[in-house]
């Protein structure tokens, strides 16, 4: 990423350049992150490939003025980050989905990041719903953020004893007591993540294939998110949520536009559903 790529991402956040790598400056990169960039899956139904390449995302995310799920939007804030200065390490992740099963290899991909005024921190604007700030990679206590209450541990002897006594242990990330993912510590690249973009963006198995979803932290702290055409509100204050039905194409690209900046010609339809209704 060059200069002047980093000042075109830089204000899409809203932000100045910084003269330091810090942790103050990466909590505020972070936030604006979340509240600017959207987490959403429309390319997986408006046909549009899905490319991991580095180019490629910043013609979509900086370009376009879009988002996109964990791979595109975890792997072009790592790039900005590491152009900014920071040591970054792209870690791959299994989520838990029901019953407390985990997901495929490459299910999703977070960030370790060293800041130049020390320490790790947990850095993830990629999993739609999570904290608004980055997590203190080695704390083990609780760390309280306005997403909630969250936890990093270790996933326990099962875990480490399927690579070998020598390697890290994974680790749990736990939100309000339920846990989110568990993160492997060896280093990746953005190629090794492929394999599971392709299958998030092709399986009938995949909730993104399931399902339209684009949502956002709002400027109070709150969340909009539209599925489909369910508009819902989250309020900061109490969690409040307010959900309205979206009846015309128009409603729905206006709402695009005007909650989250994205201009579409046409409306996301579930691909699935579109098979059946054709």
């Amino acid at each position: 990423m060059d200069s002047a790529e980093v000042d075109a991402y830089l204000r899409r956040l809203g932000a100045e350049r910084p003269a330091w790598p810090t942790v103050d400056v990466l909590r505020e990169l972070h936030l604006r992150h979340l509240q600017r960039v959207p987490f959403e899956n429309l390319s997986i139904h408006l046909g549009e490939e899905i490319v991991l390449e580095e180019k490629r995302l910043l013609d979509k995310v900086v370009g376009a003025r879009r988002g996109g799920f964990c791979y595109e939007l975890n792997g072009m804030f790592g790039a900005l980050l590491t152009a900014l200065g920071y040591d970054v390490t792209l870690l791959a992740a299994r989520v838990y989905g029901d019953e407390g099963r985990l997901g495929i290899p490459y299910d999703h991909l977070a960030l370790k990041v060293r800041t130049v005024d020390g320490g790790e921190w947990l850095a993830d604007v990629g999993f739609g719903a999570h904290s608004h700030y980055p997590l203190a990679f080695e704390a083990r206590a609780e760390q309280r953020d306005p997403g909630g209450v969250f936890r990093i541990v270790e996933a326990g002897p099962d875990a480490a004893g399927v690579r070998g006594e020598a390697a890290a242990p994974d680790l749990d990330v736990v939100r309000n007591g339920s846990p989110q993912y568990r993160l492997e510590m060896r280093p990746r690249v953005l190629g090794d993540f492929v394999a599971g973009a392709w299958w998030h963006s092709t399986s009938a198995a995949s909730h993104f294939v399931r399902s339209l979803v684009c949502s956002r932290v709002t400027e109070d702290g709150g969340r909009v998110t539209l599925s489909g055409r369910a508009l819902t509100v989250t309020a900061a204050a109490d969690g409040a949520r307010e959900v309205r039905e979206l009846g015309s194409d128009a409603e729905v690209l206006a709402a695009y536009r005007e909650r989250f900046g994205i201009e579409l010609a046409v409306v996301p339809v579930v691909r699935e559903a579109a098979g059946r209704e054709g």
